[in-house]
């Protein structure tokens, strides 16, 4: 096909030339370099959804085989350390498109509640390649948390493609797979009794903290066949390139958008939802932009907040100031410095109806697991998850009592905080917390956490009610302008992983602070306590009276109920009906929930007419009455 130069292109070569009879230059040359000042590399993003880098035999011995990707690699770089930072959908994408860590941005919730603007001066970083001239196409999903912006995709469609640019435009692609997405194992269960697998049942890994049944095996047998159909998939859009000529002219990244999705996978913030493949192919005729070996493996680290700032640096592009992430390949990036990149930051927060606040660290071969809401079990119920026979089975052989230790974890309690050593322990089943040979380690990573989370500041320390209300419209104005109080509300959460003796003072001021959410960590950290704090049954029961922030109230009965077995119906169920305001509610039904599902088990008489209507019209709110009222 007959390509020609664009106008601009025409003038700097005709320029070029006519320097070259002045000075005596070249010709040929100055042509050549007027040439390349113009070219840039195109850049493809193929991306799979919802599963880890488990899945993969490329990166896991247990994983299948996936050919076309296996050459991608061949011709490039497999990253064996690339995190997602969050472990679901829009949370993660909105990492991806943003180059920010969501908890800094007001991005952190799936789905979210409210559309968040970007940071002051900061665009969608696909806008800053279309600015320098690449046209940018998406097929076509987006999912995004903040506001998108005007001048980010060309075309964003289930149409959207390359081939649409202008003759010899460069190019950024972006194309997401649902093939692997979650709804492809919610199958009944005639289908695992009458459709067979391409792959084997009976070959494949069942994680430990997974029961090994008939059901689970087909799970990921039908899961494996799953990844062998996106592999061939990949290997369709690869192939479309090399027809049109632009396999060498391109680089092309294939990467899962984050975890999953077998149960405890994707929206858990564990190495198996955050935990991504990562390759990276390599054009012939741009490989001198990349200083890494083709066909080598790259130790170090990399996350989505990276993943911006390296197509931008790969196409020439300045990267912005404020972003939270940098580039690793390109231009001035050396193989050895991203080589000694070891720390990946993570976060989990409300999925779908379903409240939590995770926030993890890994570095080097540790993960620091933080549960600030411990007693948030995972296997709290959560709608669309336990569509999966495999969740459901998980759930009725704990409730029967037939599931091990591990298998059991997902649904009791979590330690406040957990440390895994990942090469020794992959799946995360041995938390070294409570190890006196690990002390040293755990104090390292408990205080880098706290820093970390600090100095970022991380919003979700109030809860998203108050976000929405007062932090939304400017997110990281808002962080900027309350650090210093959120620094404070750490130490209080933090007062949850001493000694109650150590902590008591601590929380008896917080408990009586005249800050409603010094007041809310102070009861959160009580009920992490546990029995050791029933001496503050007193003052609970006083803020869960009279107290002027319903959802200190709500925090107060939770703590009552479970370490002082004080009944919390009528706390629980009062702030309910006062509320008008439906991500509140949202947040109440989460605690309603765990303490009639979980132990020691509450009745609740609950209806929808107890509600207002205001309140009825939140889809958290629509979620948990589906579960709470009409399956019951």
């Amino acid at each position: 096909m007959a390509r020609f130069l664009p106008l601009r292109h025409v003038a700097h070569t005709v320029f070029a030339v006519l320097i070259t009879l002045v000075s005596g230059i070249d010709a040929n040359a100055a042509e050549a370099n007027a040439t390349d000042s113009l070219k840039r590399p195109n850049i493809v993003w193929l991306i799979s959804e919802d599963n880890s880098k488990h899945f993969l035999k490329l990166f896991d011995e247990h994983g299948a085989e996936t050919p076309h990707i296996a050459a991608l690699a061949e011709h490039g770089i497999i990253y064996d350390h690339a995190f997602s930072n969050s472990p679901v959908c829009s949370v993660a994408r909105t990492t991806l498109i943003t180059s920010c860590y969501g908890p800094r941005i007001g991005t952190q919730y799936h789905r979210r509640s409210k559309l968040v603007p970007m940071p002051e001066g900061l665009r969608m970083f696909p806008n800053y390649l279309r600015e320098a001239g690449y046209y940018t196409a998406n097929n076509s999903k987006k999912d995004y948390n903040a506001i998108e912006g005007e001048g980010v995709w060309d075309e964003s469609s289930g149409k959207a493609s390359w081939r649409k640019r202008a003759p010899g435009q460069p190019f950024f692609y972006k194309q997401s797979f649902k093939t692997t997405h979650e709804s492809s194992l919610h199958f009944p269960r005639k289908t695992l009794l009458n459709e067979k697998t391409s792959t084997d049942p009976e070959s494949v890994f069942v994680a430990p903290y997974h029961p090994d049944t008939e059901t689970f095996r087909y799970t990921y047998a039908r899961y494996h066949d799953r990844i062998q159909m996106v592999d061939r998939e990949i290997g369709d859009v690869v192939k479309a390139l090399e027809e049109d000529g632009l396999l060498e002219e391109t680089f092309i990244f294939y990467f899962g958008d984050h975890g999953g999705v077998l149960p405890r996978g994707k929206g858990y913030a564990y190495e198996s939802g955050l935990h991504i493949p990562l390759v990276v192919r390599v054009p012939e005729n741009w490989k001198h932009l990349v200083d890494e070996s083709i066909g080598s493996r790259q130790n170090g680290f990399v996350s989505f907040v990276d993943f911006g700032p390296t197509a931008l640096n790969l196409a020439g592009v300045e990267v912005p100031t404020g972003i939270d992430g940098k580039a690793f390949l390109g231009k001035g990036i050396k193989s050895q410095e991203v080589a000694s990149r070891d720390f990946a930051f993570g976060y989990a927060d409300r999925f779908d109806e379903k409240y939590d606040v995770v926030r993890t660290i890994r570095k080097g071969k540790y993960e620091y697991v933080r549960n600030y809401q411990p007693f948030n079990v995972d296997g709290l119920q959560n709608n669309y998850r336990y569509i999966m026979l495999a969740y459901q089975e998980w759930r009725e052989r704990f409730e029967q009592g037939e599931l091990n230790e591990v298998q059991s974890q997902f649904f009791r309690p979590r330690p406040a905080e957990m440390l895994f050593d990942i090469e020794a322990d992959p799946h995360e089943v041995a938390n070294l917390a409570g190890d006196p040979a690990h002390a040293d380690k755990l104090k390292e990573m408990r205080t880098l956490m706290s820093s970390f989370v600090s100095d970022l500041p991380d919003l979700s320390f109030y809860p998203e009610s108050e976000l929405a209300k007062q932090a939304f419209d400017n997110p990281k104005k808002f962080g900027q302008e309350r650090q210093k109080e959120i620094v404070k509300l750490v130490e209080i959460a933090d007062l949850s992983l001493v000694s109650f003796d150590e902590a008591k003072p601590g929380l008896r001021k917080a408990l009586n602070s005249e800050n409603p959410w010094e007041r809310y960590w102070g009861l959160i950290s009580c009920t992490v306590q546990g029995d050791a704090a029933k001496q503050f049954t007193r003052r609970a029961k006083k803020l869960a009276e009279s107290d002027d922030e319903p959802l200190v109230r709500v925090r107060a009965a939770e703590f009552l109920a479970l370490t002082a077995g004080v009944p919390p119906q009528e706390v629980i169920l009062g702030a309910l009906k006062e509320t008008q305001d439906g991500i509140e509610a949202g947040l109440i039904l989460n605690s309603l929930t765990l303490l009639r599902d979980g132990q020691p088990g509450y009745e609740f008489e609950l209806t929808q007419e107890m509600l207002s209507p205001s309140v009825l019209k939140n889809d958290t709110v629509q979620r948990r009455l589906q579960y709470l009222v009409e399956e019951n």
